[in-house]
């Protein structure tokens, strides 16, 4: 079979502290079996490729670790439940991942779907009938009430067709985990607390202790890894103490959880990428706006910026996640905005963030010990960048920063297509987003009374 040849003037590897120097990487059947010194590598035969990074960075492809590929840009959670059938949303979701592909991001976990259309999404790519990342599926988020994904008033509830299933009791809880293990899930995300609160302020856990713990233990039996959603304290602990995989968020946590979560060896994904893009690019005339929400997510930043940091010294292992599929956060657009608040706000080097983005990531994936690292015998994941994040993580941002991408070796050409989204993403009855009083009016300077 012939071998794929890879020189490289810069290279780094997802595993150390800078970047090498003059390497060359030998892939072979979809995985790496050399890297290192050019000097030091076998020579290619007459059948091999030889490609030539010339000046460009090399570096494994990014893995995000919170993309909610079927969500569409979503402008409100109708949009994310009520518009579009299970299979336009499935569709759809095949479409943005190969948006996020483009990016630089070879895999990507969803963390809560609706029904199983990232399974679907998944089992196309992996069957070859299209490209696109490599991607942890899931499943309906399972909620209870004061949790997540409980959005709607009681006379609706949560329909099969939503991105949250109702458990309220334990066993209906350890049913849904089996349920999604036998449709194919690779992880099964649990909605640890929401927006409901104590006279204090504190967020209540939706779940207890023993419910968590045993959702958690089932799970693991059954070989798939757990995700959940928690804010506050008693979340965070709870999750931590049942040895979930991912804790998303953690921003309330204290140093009774991070001592849980040093020994469960769980790992923290903040997103904080999705509460930035609220706060800076949300308008005054949005509901964001006027309903507290982006207010309240400015003060959250504030406090999780010093948890997050109190737990990066203390030595959290930390992934990336960008939050994608709101309107937001879009796909294809902010997915290594994470790394970037890493270094700015946390005190990551730009080394350790682009770990974090790349090998630290890569457990949440199946076989995550195979990827996210340019290193023998793992899966020939990596990306060409016109630049150093070693020196400007922004880079990775950056428009046409990303010039190739490869998956087990091979060059995939994606292209993030333009779309209507008119006919793609907002399908909803929704026409304004204002109340036009006469004085709204007049505030905005379109109309003036007779009398003015």
């Amino acid at each position: 079979m012939p071998r794929t040849f890879v020189r490289c003037r810069r290279l780094f590897t997802g595993l150390e502290d800078g970047s090498r120097a003059d390497q060359t990487l030998v892939i072979e059947d979809g995985l790496f079996t050399h890297v290192g010194p050019t000097a030091a590598a076998p020579a290619p035969g007459p059948e091999d490729d030889v490609l030539d990074a010339g000046d460009r960075f090399v570096m494994p492809g990014l893995v995000d670790a919170h993309t909610h590929i079927v969500f569409g840009n979503a402008r409100s959670e109708e949009d994310i439940d009520f518009w579009g059938t299970p299979e336009f949303r499935a569709l759809r979701g095949l479409f943005f991942a190969q948006r996020v592909l483009a990016a630089g991001y070879t895999s990507i976990v969803v963390p809560g779907d609706a029904g199983n259309c990232s399974i679907s999404v998944r089992d196309a790519i992996n069957a070859g009938l299209f490209t696109g990342p490599r991607i942890a599926a899931s499943s309906c988020v399972i909620a209870n009430r004061h949790s997540l994904n409980d959005w709607f008033p009681e006379h609706v509830g949560t329909p099969d067709y939503v991105t949250g299933r109702l458990c309220t009791t334990p066993t209906a809880q350890i049913e849904e985990v089996r349920r999604q293990a036998k449709a194919g899930v690779d992880v099964i995300k649990i909605a640890m607390d929401g927006t409901h609160f104590r006279e204090d302020g504190t967020h209540i856990a939706a779940f207890t202790q023993e419910e968590i713990g045993a959702m958690a233990a089932e799970a693991h039996r059954l070989g798939k890894k757990v995700v959940t959603h928690a804010y506050g304290k008693e979340a965070v602990l709870y999750a931590a103490r049942a040895g979930v995989d991912i804790i998303n968020h953690a921003f309330f946590a204290d140093d009774e959880c991070i001592e849980a979560i040093l020994k469960s060896g769980s790992h923290v994904s903040p997103t904080l990428t999705f509460l930035r893009n609220n706060v800076e690019f949300g308008q005054p005339h949005e509901p964001t706006a006027g309903s507290g929400y982006q207010g309240a997510q400015r003060r959250i930043i504030e406090m999780a910026k010093r948890t997050l940091a109190h737990m990066r010294v203390a030595g959290v292992p930390f992934m990336t996640g960008s939050d994608s599929g709101f309107a937001v956060t879009p796909y294809g657009e902010w997915h290594a905005r994470e790394i970037e608040i890493l270094v700015d706000w946390l005190g990551f080097t730009p080394a350790q963030a682009l770990r974090a983005a790349t090998s630290v990531s890569a457990r949440a994936m199946p076989r995550g010990h195979t990827l996210g690292a340019i290193d023998p015998g793992r899966r020939a994941d990596f990306i060409f960048v016109d630049g150093d994040p070693l020196t400007d993580v922004v880079v990775l941002q950056r428009p046409g920063a990303v010039t190739a991408v490869h998956i087990g070796g091979v060059a995939v050409a994606v292209e993030a297509r333009r779309y209507d989204p008119y006919k793609v993403t907002h399908l909803s009855s929704l026409k304004w987003t204002d109340v036009y009083t006469r004085d709204r009016a007049a505030e905005l300077g379109l109309w003036h009374s007779a009398a003015q």
